[in-house]
């Protein structure tokens, strides 16, 4: 293998591909970029080559020819070198399958890419075929990155992250990665809508932060604002949380200068109004999207590979577990999904998407239908990927209650290291298909029910507050949300009140289990509000939270003028919850500790609980369908 040696750690022949690839593509983005800002793009009118049978084009063809060609011909000398890059992996790294195989798939993907490209030319740039030029190039940066940073560690790590506390800031950083690409995918929509100088002020929008989502061109412009936000706020938490959540060093500077660089982004973006889109400011608005995307996505691969690097040292391989048969392990990885909740979640999508369908009048029950397969297809993996992470984070509570104690990973069946990898996978994929089949603002509700239900609910509350089971509920209440954004493409009202409607269903529901458990809870350190401040406050505030869920599916009927069939079932409903949680909060509070210790009204609650809420919502798909 040829080296050159420099300070520190020598750098291998594969390193220099990688890290050429990686500027290359930096390059090929912007130019790219500025391909579209200036209209270059079809001053090349054949394909690869700028004119029929000639490879250059004449001097004098005009910089716009010129511009274009560049474009082309940095995309081709960057296949080469992708394919130079995968040679060499499979020479030097071909016991390195974390090397050679994404090698392997980087020359594919910068194939796909180039087809796209031609693509765009045929179609004309049009909307779709830009955003999904964007879309690939991005896919390719990632995966560019992952192998230059990849290729610094040692080629074998026997360590896996110890505690869980060793992956909080990988996540973190894999979710801001992830909001970024999805902000870029909301930027290109934007694009592809004519919709960059909807609002001729900035920051503000006609003068306003919360302007009304009316039609999809302003919406798109709308949201692109709002979104790009919240990541801000993300990508921010990130980097002020690094010493916090266990980065330091290089990865604690990176963090900063991914926010940095996110911060000036905001800035160009604000720019590109104000300077009714110059050329230059669409150019370095992108290209700072790539290089904070890129520097992300290191950030968190960087994160993984120094926790298992750190790890290495103490990590005990002397006895192997046996290996599971291949059924079982099947098995395993479905059980890390938690079907049964998941079941539960998407019972209130569906729903929610019927009664959408009154704010899209005359949508071809085939496209609904598409529409409810794909949301329930990504919503399912969304839901799994979720649940596999909050697994993998506590798997040291769940080794100590016997309710989880034989979970897959208590149980070996499965290391935490291919439980995050599956939970991250399934993640990406269920974000990807969303965008691609139904829309940008489902794909990024999902995303943000993903990390809110990782980070916030179990890294941050779950340990630390008996409220953890309140605010994390709002993951739980984003399906019906998500299902109304899949068909209208945006969020109204009637999808707000169906999320605080599971949002205060959640309490209830849970702690009445929690009520029956409370012992595990507390052998595992875990403040839930029975082991917190005892039966009698919890049942209380089942009641408390069971009159306002009650108070709000009726308030409901009215915000989204249902009929007399979701009016019936929630008053009837509704009663039912009401007199099973007072059942419960007489006899919480009761004097006789027989009572009191008794948690037979509690299971009694949980169970109806379930019914009352999917119930609930098959009452407001019937009303919707009866009205329609």
């Amino acid at each position: 293998m040829q080296r050159s040696r420099r300070i520190g750690r020598p750098v291998t022949r594969f390193q220099r591909l990688a890290a050429s690839t990686v500027v290359l593509t930096f390059v090929l983005v912007a130019l790219g970029v500025a391909v579209r800002a200036t209209d270059s793009g079809l001053a090349c009118p054949t394909w690869p080559g700028c004119f029929e049978g000639r490879f250059l084009p004449d001097l004098g063809a005009g910089w716009q020819v010129w511009l274009e060609w560049t474009h082309r011909t940095v995309a081709a000398v960057l296949g080469f070198v992708i394919l130079a890059m995968a040679l060499v992996a499979l020479l030097d790294h071909r016991d390195r399958r974390s090397i050679w195989v994404p090698s392997v798939v980087a020359v594919g993907l910068v194939g796909f890419q180039a087809w796209l490209g031609r693509e765009t030319v045929r179609l004309g740039n049009t909307g779709e075929s830009v955003t999904a030029h964007l879309a690939a190039a991005m896919a390719l940066v990632g995966l560019l990155v992952y192998l230059l940073v990849r290729a610094g560690f040692p080629s074998r790590i026997g360590g896996r992250p110890g505690a869980p506390s060793d992956l909080r800031f990988t996540l973190a950083a894999a979710f801001a990665a992830a909001a970024t690409f999805i902000v870029m995918l909301f930027g290109s929509n934007v694009t592809a809508l004519n919709a960059a100088l909807v609002f001729p002020d900035w920051p503000l929008m006609n003068g306003s932060l919360v302007p009304p989502l009316s039609g999809e061109v302003a919406s798109a412009h709308i949201l692109h604002r709002w979104v790009a936000g919240a990541v801000l706020v993300l990508v921010l938490a990130v980097a002020v949380g690094a010493r916090r959540l266990g980065a330091s060093g290089w990865l604690g500077s990176l963090a900063w200068l991914a926010a940095g660089l996110y911060v000036a982004q905001v800035l160009v973006g604000g720019l590109q109004v104000l300077t009714q889109l110059a050329a230059w400011t669409q150019t370095l608005h992108v290209a700072l999207g790539a290089l904070i995307w890129g520097a992300l996505v290191a950030l968190a691969v960087g994160s993984w590979y120094t926790a298992r690097l750190a790890s290495s040292a103490s990590a005990d391989t002397s006895s192997e577990p046996a290996r599971p048969s291949t059924g079982d392990t099947a098995r395993a990885y479905i059980a890390l999904m938690k079907p049964r909740i998941i079941e539960l979640l998407l019972v209130t999508t569906i729903p929610a998407m019927v009664l959408a369908t009154r704010d899209v009048p005359g949508m071809p029950p085939l496209r609904w239908t598409w529409l409810a397969f794909w949301t329930l297809v990504c919503g399912t993996l969304a839901a799994g990927a979720a649940n596999a992470i909050n697994q993998v984070l506590e798997r040291d509570i769940d080794a100590r209650m016997a309710r989880t104690r034989r979970r897959p990973l208590p149980t070996a069946q499965i290391e935490p290291a291919q439980a995050l990898a599956f939970g991250l996978v399934l993640g990406a994929v269920s974000v990807a298909l969303m965008a691609a089949t139904v829309n940008l603002v489902a794909a990024f509700l999902t995303l943000l029910a993903i990390a809110f239900y990782v980070v916030v609910y179990t890294m941050l509350l779950k340990r630390s507050t008996p409220q953890n089971i309140v605010i994390g509920g709002a993951a739980g209440a984003l399906p019906p949300v998500i299902g109304w954004a899949a068909v209208t493409g945006s969020v109204a009202l009637p999808a707000l009140m169906l999320f605080l409607i599971v949002f205060y269903w959640t309490p209830p529901h849970f702690w009445a289990l929690s009520l029956r458990i409370r012992s595990d809870y507390a052998a595992a350190g875990v403040p839930m509000l029975p082991v917190v401040r005892g039966v009698g406050e919890t049942t209380r505030q089942i009641g408390l939270y069971t009159i306002l869920l009650v108070v709000l599916s009726l308030v409901f009927a009215v915000v989204a003028g249902m009929g007399p069939v979701y009016a019936a079932a929630a008053v009837v409903l509704g009663g039912l919850f009401l007199w099973r949680a007072y059942q419960l909060w007489r006899d919480g509070t009761s004097p006789d500790p027989s009572v009191v210790e008794s948690t037979a009204q509690a299971i009694r609650l949980y169970r109806f609980s379930i019914s009352y809420l999917a119930l609930l919502f098959a009452a407001v798909a019937v009303d919707a369908l009866i009205a329609f």
